[in-house]
């Protein structure tokens, strides 16, 4: 198995939008579950952050292999949320990937 965490920081914006974007993307990555050979499970954490966090949301995902991973990288339905609802809203972005 493969966890694969990302943490994002958004771009500057309201409070409002930041809560709309931060809603979209959670919809959008948490409905590839199901879609993509290889997704054990993915969950994006928007709420709850404590004042010490310095990113705004944050990607956990589990697949089953290395290669999993990789071929979701490329899938289309994950390129498209991806392209439309995350990259054009992030500022910054960490990834740690690695074996459970």
């Amino acid at each position: 198995m493969v966890k694969h965490i990302i943490v994002w920081t958004l771009n500057e914006m309201s409070d409002a939008e930041k809560k709309r974007v931060k809603a979209e993307i959670k919809a959008g990555l948490e409905g590839l579950k199901g879609k993509i050979s290889g997704l054990v499970d993915i969950k994006v954490i928007t709420e709850g952050r404590l004042a010490s966090s310095n990113a705004d949301l944050m990607l956990d995902s589990t697949f089953e292999s290395a290669d999993a991973l990789n071929a979701y990288t490329v899938h289309p339905e994950h390129v498209a949320v991806a392209t439309t609802k995350v990259r054009p809203f992030v500022s910054n972005r960490a990834c740690l990937d690695f074996e459970v």
